[in-house]
């Protein structure tokens, strides 16, 4: 793979967390402007499945516990502690005192966080509106928090396995769960005001964030969601000075990377990640040095590998996915180091040979033992595979639609995937272009073949990847539809290797049955791993205390803008 030049590489992280801030000064407020590639599908947390509705959400409201963005440690959020009984069942939390939700016109009074709208958020996340479980219900709560399936079946009016005493709430769990702080910190998570909801005001983002939100408007002809400050956040810097420092936060709505590449130059948005193909021998090349590499530098460039992976999964509701020789045999029918190189010009980390879960990320983890039923190029296994379930030379085999949302680079990927698939397999593929949005909601009631898919991890654990595959939480009826199992996989073997790691309190025992799990879901082949990802990011080096994790989780309460000096830049280079 190709390598970025070497004066590059090194400029790989950067932060200053010294500078002091007093009341009186002029590095703080500013706006930091940001670009996103699709809308958020959904305003409410519990509902969300897709990273852009995270990025805005993350920043308005807040869950018990958060990510530390530099280390992805959970910490401290609304809960300022929690205690965990030996038998890992029983969780309690003490509640910060003193924090407020957003100010509303249409709240009368202070609308105080309190124990009432912890417990409320939780069981809206275990309510079955409309027949349709939430996320959070299907990837925290169901079959582990006790009382939360009979409440989701309406056989109780609350959750039993919440307790309310003052300013604390206890959690009770069905079985211990070495994950479920962990998961807690999931978007889906997060509190909202039972004020709020009771008012018929759910999607006007009220939350206790450091940031509050404004308006929605259009610029330019682009959408940009407008964050100020919450001047009543409680959050205070390691000084006792209140976060957080910036004035506002503004999201861009922007696809077309030659466009956000365009901004960026514009000074439009302070930070790019992932550049287009064509622009990154120019961008990254020798005419560019004293951007990256002055005394001080304009911008700093930042390449690492993600928690995530770009594949497709198969609808194995359809007949002939049910076929295993089929799906092993489109698997090994794809050329993945064709992609990243003509393609994605070598915007990966490595090409998707192992299972779901990204390779040497997870330490500890065995992604060796997965790679095993991992798929490489052998078109003549291919067509082998192909002839015995029955379509020899792709004879008689269907066309194949492969959805996907269009405007990104995956519409060139899909191209690229339909062009080998007919050339090794003479099967016939059919594209759709979708808006990202209804491309959600299609992969939701398996409405398609083969649909392109990505998944970054919501919290730090193998079992983030896998639970794509968990079969427990598909929705009996298969009209209804299913929250995080998108391609309707079963099998009871991996499920129960599963449930066994997830209820194991020793690391070591849980990644290896987990790498075991993931083994067999491999060799199950519901999934085409395409890619790992990697990160490409450039940032204005003015921008100060951004952290920049392998989860792309963002928090922006402690950033801040100040030019470098010389004599600093030198500093910190020492």
């Amino acid at each position: 793979m190709r390598k970025l030049p070497f004066f590059l590489l090194l400029l790989t992280t950067y932060s200053c967390s010294d500078f002091s801030f007093n009341e009186k000064s002029k590095n703080a407020g500013g706006s930091f402007n940001y670009v996103i590639n699709n809308e958020p599908s959904t305003l409410i947390p519990r509902y969300v499945n897709d990273l852009y509705s995270s990025t805005l959400l993350n920043q308005v409201y807040e869950g018990l516990v958060e990510l530390d963005p530099k280390t992805l440690e959970t910490k401290a959020g609304l809960a300022k502690d929690w205690t965990i009984s030996p038998d890992g069942k029983t969780i309690q939390f003490q509640l910060r005192e003193n924090v407020y939700f957003h100010k509303h016109t249409s709240i009368k009074g202070e609308n105080k966080f309190t124990a009432e709208d912890v417990v409320y958020s939780i069981e809206l996340a275990c309510s079955p509106e409309a027949n349709e479980a939430s996320g959070a219900y299907h990837s925290i709560f169901k079959g582990l928090l006790e009382g939360a399936d009979a409440f989701f079946r309406k056989e109780a009016d609350h959750i039993s396995g919440l307790k309310v005493r003052g300013n604390t709430i206890q959690i009770q769990l069905l079985q211990r769960d070495a994950d479920f702080i962990n998961k807690l910190t999931q978007t889906s998570a997060l509190i909202v005001s039972k004020k709020a909801v009771i008012a018929g005001l759910e999607e006007e983002l009220i939350g206790t964030g450091p940031f509050r939100f404004v308006e929605n408007r259009i610029r330019q002809g682009r959408k940009e969601i407008v964050l100020e400050r919450n001047k009543d956040y409680y959050g205070k810097d390691s000084e006792g000075k209140k976060l957080p420092y910036l004035d506002s936060l503004i999201l861009k709505v922007e696809n077309d990377k030659l466009q956000q590449l365009k901004m960026f130059e514009n000074e439009e948005i302070h930070l790019i990640e992932g550049l287009p193909p064509s622009k990154i021998s120019s961008m990254l090349g020798e005419d560019n040095i004293e951007d990256f590499n002055g005394t001080p530098p304009k911008f700093n460039l930042i390449r690492k590998p993600l928690l995530a992976t770009q594949f497709y999964y198969f609808n194995l509701m359809q007949p002939e996915f049910q076929d295993i020789r089929v799906r092993k045999a489109i698997n090994y029918a794809i050329n993945r180091d064709s992609i990243i190189i003509n393609v994605l010009k070598n915007q990966a980390f490595g090409k998707g040979d192992g299972g779901i879960t990204p390779p040497a990320v997870f330490n500890g983890y065995n992604s060796d033992l997965v790679k095993k039923n991992g798929y490489s190029f052998q078109p003549e296994k291919a067509r082998k595979l192909l002839t015995s379930a029955g379509y020899s030379d792709g004879k008689d085999f269907p066309t194949i639609q492969l959805t996907f949302n269009k405007g990104t680079i995956h519409s060139k990927v899909a191209k690229e995937i339909a062009n080998q698939l007919n050339a090794t397999l003479n099967v016939q593929v059919e594209l759709k272009a979708v808006s990202f949005e209804e491309k959600l909601e299609d992969q939701k009631f398996a409405r398609g073949d083969l649909f392109r898919s990505s998944w970054f991890a919501e919290y730090y654990s193998p079992e983030s990847f896998l639970m794509t595959a968990y079969g427990k939480t598909l929705p009996a009826d298969s009209a209804q539809p299913s929250m995080t199992n998108y391609s309707r996989y079963q099998n009871e073997e991996f499920d129960n290797i599963f449930e066994k790691a997830k209820n194991t309190d020793e690391i070591v025992e849980r990644y290896t049955l987990f790498a075991e799990a993931e083994s067999i879901l491999m060799d199950d082949s519901p999934y085409i791993i395409l890619w790992y990802e990697e990160t490409i990011k450039i940032v204005y080096s003015k921008v100060r205390n951004l952290k920049l994790n392998e989860m792309n989780s963002y928090t922006f309460k402690k950033v801040y803008f100040k030019d470098w000096s010389k004599k600093e830049w030198e500093s910190k280079e020492k």
